[in-house]
């Protein structure tokens, strides 16, 4: 009998659901946690709502906002850009909080929007608003508590951004 010639993952996920579905049939246990797999199909899967949440909060509070398809940016106002990211809750053996954030510097948007996931990664922890300004580096971890220096861009909900984006309108010149 010969073997397959197409062993990758994919050819196990579209039989199986998934490799890990596959192991467990054969009654193989890997070494790693790979948990995180399922957990980031969720997540992924969790942005396009997240998203959608935020762009009709910024409209119900007059905001004109609109996804960029191609980036998945929100422009707002034709002022400013939007970058959402779903950031994964991974606790540690000693059971503190972490977050390890990747930040897609080529879309450039004014402001990234984190939305840390609690510990079960089912509901907001909290969220970041980080400018472009400040953002150094392509990833950054965050524990439950930071330095002042990343937590002053935290906030237990979005209502600051809905606010500094509502549209004021400035009088017209005689």
């Amino acid at each position: 009998m010969s073997v397959p010639a197409c062993r990758h993952s994919s050819a196990y996920s579209a039989r199986f659901g998934s490799l890990l579905k596959a192991y467990h049939l054969v009654g193989f246990s890997p070494d790693r946690d790979y948990r995180y797999v399922g957990i980031n199909r969720e997540l992924r899967r969790l942005h396009p709502g997240v998203l959608s949440e935020i762009l009709d909060s910024l409209r119900a509070t007059g905001s004109e906002a609109w996804q960029d398809l191609q980036t998945d940016r929100v422009i707002v106002n034709q002022e400013f850009t939007l970058s959402v990211v779903v950031a994964r809750c991974l606790q540690t053996s000693t059971g503190l909080l972490r977050w390890k954030l990747r930040f897609d510097t080529s879309l450039a948007p004014d402001i990234t929007v984190v939305v840390r996931m609690d510990a079960a990664n089912r509901a907001p922890f909290d969220y970041y608003l980080f400018p472009r300004i400040d953002i150094f580096s392509e990833k950054l971890r965050l524990a439950e508590d930071n330095a002042l220096c990343l937590d002053a861009y935290r906030f237990d909900d979005l209502a600051l951004l809905y606010e500094i984006a509502t549209p004021v309108p400035l009088p017209e010149a005689a």
